[in-house]
């Protein structure tokens, strides 16, 4: 079964067609109703409105049957789906022609619903399936108009809208059924030819992503491997420096004390620059989080008062307001609090002396809202779209401390997200900003 596109399951489009059903029945209803009540056209009315309730009660059980082999997430064989379909688009060939039969034959300009029909033949089947529904269609619908202008069948004459005798005529005859053969195959033949170079495209471009995302991969497992190689150098250097700073190994002059101070500081933000790439790029890689029930509460504390000195050393009061109800979650703890460290330590670091950081926690539904919001120096309109980036950092937060990583915001991202939540961020009216994040009530479990 070639698939026009492989992203739409058998049973989607299976489905897909029951609702263009739904929508045909009415159309028949409401079809008959208006000619006969509205046009004055002579048809059979209770033999039609008989049609559409058996196409009804027809639909029906196709839908039933359908949820019947998908219940609890079972997945029904594709040549059993496939064989649906197929079976599905020939029955509402021959309902059509039955529709047309009792409703004038030839005569009735919706003959050429058979189009339609050829159209989602090309769509949902392949091409040789839909050329074999092209001529079921041509034979039945042939069959019918012969029939009829033999006089094998009777003919129901559409009075007050057709003029009568043309199913008669053999030249009107097989002059239309000759059209509408050539119309069908042609809408057959370009229906699949776009469908099969779609799904060309649909192929190349599913390979191009399996080579990007190989590609990424080999960068995300090279770029841990340097990370922490680097880590391990410069954990012993910034070791090395801390011993000297401290005096351990004896007094230093005030030029060589300050020389020691600055490389030790340099190394200390090298280190945490690793450090936080390490993490990210480990998380990238392995997609693995060890989900658990822990208190949000705790962490939330906890980060609080990793902070409190930085505040303090500023004149910065932090305050917070937590929903009583707010305490025991699922997820990985010890990626939430860095998250909520993170998003606190930026905004104590990019808040004015004096100013003032608020941490709020509420129940947003069943899902939890965090929010930290500042005084401080706000976030340029035209970087506002991108602070989540990896190595982006505002242009106003690269002129006030130009050795910031870029990074703490793009692992906040990582980590709500890989817990199924979302993060924003926006300016407040009165200034500063306010960084935020969703925490739904059931993320996803532990994934690669």
């Amino acid at each position: 079964m070639e698939n026009l596109l492989k992203s739409t399951s058998l049973i989607q489009r299976a489905y897909w067609l029951i609702k263009l059903r739904w929508a045909a029945i009415g159309a028949l209803a409401a079809a008959t109703l208006v000619a006969n009540r509205f046009l004055g056209v002579s048809l059979p009315v209770f033999t039609l409105y008989g049609m559409a309730a058996v196409l009804l009660v027809y639909n029906f059980v196709l839908y039933d049957l359908l949820r019947y082999w998908t219940w609890e997430g079972r997945e029904p064989s594709e040549r059993r789906i496939g064989g649906i379909l197929t079976c599905q688009i020939s029955a509402d060939l021959l309902i059509l022609t039955m529709i047309l039969h009792f409703s004038g034959g030839i005569e009735n300009p919706f003959f050429l619903f058979f189009a339609f029909h050829m159209m989602i033949a090309g769509v949902l089947l392949s091409r040789r399936q839909s050329y074999v529904q092209a001529t079921l269609a041509v034979l039945l619908f042939g069959s019918m108009v012969v029939l009829e202008a033999a006089g094998v069948l009777r003919h129901y004459r559409l009075d007050g809208f057709a003029g009568h005798g043309l199913y008669r005529d053999w030249t009107f005859v097989f002059g239309t059924l000759f059209v509408l053969t050539v119309t069908l195959y042609l809408l057959v033949y370009m229906t699949t030819s776009i469908g099969a170079q779609l799904q060309r495209q649909q192929q190349e471009y599913e390979n191009a992503n399996r080579q990007l995302e190989g590609k990424d991969r080999l960068k995300n497992e090279y770029v841990l491997r340097l990370t922490h190689d680097i880590k391990g150098h410069l954990a012993a250097v910034q070791s090395c420096l801390e011993i000297v700073v401290t005096g351990m190994v004896g007094p230093l002059t005030d030029r060589q004390n300050d020389l020691v101070e600055r490389a030790y500081r340099r190394a200390s933000k090298c280190l945490a620059f690793i450090t936080a790439l390490l993490k990210l790029t480990r998380m990238k890689l392995t997609g693995r989080l060890e989900m658990e029930h822990f208190s949000l509460r705790n962490c939330i504390f906890n980060a609080l008062a990793a902070v409190q000195n930085q505040a303090q050393g500023k004149s910065i009061l932090v305050g917070h307001q937590i929903d009583p109800s707010v305490d025991e979650v699922f997820g990985e703890a010890v990626l939430v609090e860095e998250t909520l460290t993170n998003l606190l330590f930026n905004a104590v670091k990019y808040t004015p002396n004096g100013g003032t950081v608020r941490l709020e926690v509420k129940q947003d539904g069943a899902a939890i809202e965090v929010s930290v919001a500042d005084t401080g120096i706000g976030i340029p309109e035209a970087d506002l779209p991108h602070v989540f980036e990896e190595f982006y950092r505002a242009s106003n937060a690269r002129a006030l401390e130009r050795d910031g990583t870029g990074l703490g915001l793009a692992f906040a991202k990582q980590v709500v997200e890989r817990h199924g939540g979302r993060v924003w961020a926006r300016n407040n009216p009165a200034g500063g900003a306010t960084f935020g994040f969703l925490l739904p009530p059931n993320p996803p479990g532990p994934r690669a």
